[in-house]
């Protein structure tokens, strides 16, 4: 596992362009298994999670041509049906949390779909009931290996169907739409996730052929087609990125301009970090943040009792921000309570933030209240690991803006999410080396 070195409390200055979104890459890639035909896909970021899932693409016989960086070529007109029951797969599958996305569209094209218990982060228990109560839903049988924790789904053909989802699961939701874009007949999905990258997903399926209406709201329909076609997309930038951008700027004080972020799929993204007082210039498709040399100020409610920030489904404020927002507070002009709803450990990083010196009180395992320095006392440089992907870049930040060396260990977790992160931070003037 390499660590990074990063010396803290250098002023940064610069552009930077955000990667493809990750999260919209692990769901287009998969679409490529529900047609014969050439699927185009360009600005896919270098990451290990999305190479891991272009590698079991690759293994399950999908052809697949780099046309340059970011850019790829695939044709599942051959696919390795029996790849999916050998023990490659199963330890393949299961070190990468995605993978559950290539069943839908298994399950729709060949009427078989399984799948390894998937890993990923370590950030709480995140169940995969939705996907499979879905495809039930849409007429397959399921079943359940427990000795080697190895789920599968079939169905000679599916058909359409209502269905009221229990939670508006993003994961769950693109892949009950890949599943139903070739049942048979209409499928209502209620309660539907709505993210960009969902709509994406569907605006890419459309192009190949598929019927879906009702896109970017929670109920969804989509008539079940014979088949699908090729198509080209392009996946959006990552919003995640531009917001750990948006407080690397905040918290180094820093100038900088995010370039191409496609400002309208951002939601109240900009808005949220405003309220702790940052300030975020529009200017074209970019955000341009001024150096913050006087700090910046936590917004009150309106009756003077302190703010909340809080995750919720789309179009409220992303679970994966949240980590992000609680660093740059520690730095703010007045308190915030940080309120995690979704997942019950993506908060325990905050010790290590305590041990560099932020006041911060963990209320339990989904709250924690943060005091923030005004910057008249700077964080310190220690020795930490990272825990998953968005508590290693929040403390990513946390070290550049640090007094002294900070050293972050387990940066693997770092390269599933963002790529060549050190390279570009570099390139804004970060002090930051990777070690083996």
């Amino acid at each position: 596992m390499g660590t990074f070195k990063i010396e803290g409390g250098v002023q940064l200055k610069g552009e930077i362009t955000p990667q493809g979104a990750k999260n919209e890459a692990l769901q287009v890639l998969c679409t490529v298994l529900l047609t014969p035909e050439k699927v185009t896909i360009t600005n896919i970021p270098d990451i290990i999670d999305v190479n891991k899932l272009i590698t079991l693409l690759k293994n399950l016989g999908v052809k697949i041509e780099k046309l340059g960086h970011g850019a790829y070529i695939f044709q599942a007109d051959e696919v390795n049906l029996g790849y999916l029951e050998s023990e490659a797969f199963k330890e393949e599958g299961k070190s990468l949390r995605g993978s559950i996305m290539i069943v839908g569209p298994l399950l729709a094209r060949f009427g078989k779909g399984y799948i390894p218990k998937p890993g990923g982060d370590k950030i709480g228990r995140r169940r995969l009931d939705t996907h499979f109560e879905g495809f039930i839903n849409l007429g397959a049988k399921f079943r359940y290996n427990k000795e080697d924790y190895f789920y599968g789904v079939e169905a000679d053909r599916l058909k359409g169907t209502y269905m009221l989802l229990d939670e508006a699961s993003v994961t769950g939701t693109a892949n009950i739409i890949m599943a139903a874009v070739l049942a048979e007949g209409k499928t209502t999905i209620y309660n539907a996730a709505c993210e960009p990258y969902l709509q994406q997903l569907c605006k890419m399926l459309n192009s190949m052929g598929a019927k879906i209406t009702g896109v970017g709201s929670n109920l969804v329909e989509i008539e079940g087609v014979e088949k699908l076609g090729g198509c080209e997309h392009r996946i959006l930038p990552d919003m995640i990125e531009i917001g750990s951008w948006i407080g690397l700027a905040a918290m180094t004080r820093s100038e900088i301009t995010i370039k191409n972020v496609s400002w309208d799929n951002l939601g109240i993204i900009p808005s949220t970090f405003r309220k702790l007082g940052i300030t975020l210039e529009r200017r074209g498709d970019d955000i341009y943040i001024p150096a913050h040399a006087d700090g910046y100020e936590i917004q009150n409610y309106i009756d003077g009792s302190i703010l909340t920030i809080a995750d919720a489904p789309w179009p409220g404020f992303t679970p994966d921000l949240l980590s992000i927002v609680l660093v740059v507070a520690t730095q703010a002009r007045g308190s915030v309570l940080i309120h995690q709803k979704m997942f019950e450990s993506r908060l325990f990083f905050v010790d290590r933030l305590i041990d560099m010196g932020a006041k911060i009180i963990l209320c339990d395992p989904h709250r924690a209240t943060v005091i923030g320095h005004d910057f008249k006392s700077q964080l310190k440089g220690i020795m930490m690991s990272s825990p998953d992907i968005r508590a290693g870049i929040s403390l990513v930040i946390a070290a550049l803006s640090a007094k002294g060396v900070s050293t972050i260990q387990n940066i693997d977790q770092i390269d599933r999410g963002y790529e060549r992160i050190d390279e570009r931070l570099r390139a804004l003037g970060a002090k930051i080396t990777r070690e083996a």
